[in-house]
């Protein structure tokens, strides 16, 4: 089948693969990947992300926009491309790192656009069960820190919900920005610093989930969200909204997205309650931190503001006269 995206490519040696046997993909170095449910692995069996790839599995459908009836995905991904970009994605070639279940999977799709997903976790299992792979998606499960592609292949890299749980973000950033052609945009989103996570018990919880066994962690969230999570909805739209938000470790959305419904809200909350208090890595970042970041790789028309769920910015490669000029002046 024709790939959405570029060919893959071995991550060490940067040279094209071939099939072998069993279906797996191989390089000339005999560096072999097995492809596992139609989706190549370029990663160990077991990382970090593993609680990810759990949560997502089983949350498959909760951030969905075709299963809330809600655009809370597309709208927090149109404020993040722009206007001008966002009229403009029909046809042109998208990697999505980090990519999950499939929410934002889903919106470029519906756009036009020919989606490559990657994502360090299984997750990429539901992603391509989600939205199957085809002449317009291909999925991978990937690490950013070595993707299998040739650098400049790709319209738009977009990493959202991933960048602050990743090793180092500032070389996540760079890697992710290896990838932009000329001409081309990165778009990106972090963790900002909030008093608030440092005065709560939730720092507490995490350092305790996060050791914890996938399923073993998951059961405890649950009962978590099944036990506080009427506490929540009672004090929403009360003054002791901010008590509770202290003692409490859940992440609830009932003043973000008051338009869900109870199950909805319950499910939300599982699922960002687990995902705080499981990741491996946690890191913030300001807005001015992000900005320089950007620039100092030499990304033009940077817009960098604070919004979602910390700093969301975009910047644009420069084209390709403007890029050889920058590195005989560097």
């Amino acid at each position: 089948m024709r790939l959405a995206g570029p060919e893959w490519q071995c991550p060490t040696h940067g040279t094209s693969l071939e099939a072998a046997a069993g279906g797996a993909l191989r390089c000339p170095h005999a560096h072999d990947f097995p492809v596992v449910a139609g989706v190549p692995r370029f990663v160990p069996p077991t990382t970090y992300a593993d609680h990810f790839g759990e949560q997502w599995k089983r949350y498959r459908r909760t951030q969905l926009d075709s299963y809330t009836g809600k655009p809370i995905s597309r709208d927090r991904l149109r404020r993040c491309f722009g206007d001008d970009l966002w009229s403009r994605l029909d046809g042109l070639q998208v990697l999505e790192c980090g990519c999950g279940a499939g929410r934002f999977t889903e919106v470029l799709l519906a756009q036009g656009a020919r989606v490559t997903s990657v994502d360090l976790s299984s997750a990429v299992e539901v992603n391509a069960e989600n939205f199957p792979i085809g002449a317009s998606h291909s999925v991978a499960q990937a690490d950013i820190l070595s993707l299998p592609f040739a650098p400049r292949r790709f319209d738009v890299v977009l990493c959202i919900g991933v960048i602050q749980h990743t090793p180092n973000p500032e070389l996540t950033i760079a890697r992710l920005y290896d990838q932009v052609k000329p001409g081309g945009w990165l778009i990106i989103d972090h963790y900002t610093y909030e008093i608030g996570w440092y005065t709560k018990t939730a720092p507490l919880f995490r350092m305790a989930l996060k050791r914890l066994p996938t399923d073993v962690s998951m059961r405890v969230t649950e009962r978590l969200v099944d036990r506080l999570l009427p506490i929540h909805k009672r004090v929403a739209r009360t003054p002791l909204r901010s008590i509770v938000f202290r003692l409490s470790p859940l992440l609830t959305h009932y003043a973000t997205y008051p338009e869900l419904d109870d199950e909805l809200q319950r499910q939300w909350a599982l699922l960002d309650t687990h995902d705080s208090l499981t990741d491996y890595y946690k890191w913030f970042r300001t807005r001015g931190q992000i900005r320089r970041t950007l620039e100092g790789l030499g990304l033009v028309d940077v817009w960098c503001e604070y919004g979602g769920n910390g700093v969301e910015a975009r910047g644009r490669r420069p084209d390709q006269a403007a890029d050889a000029s920058r590195a005989r002046h560097a």
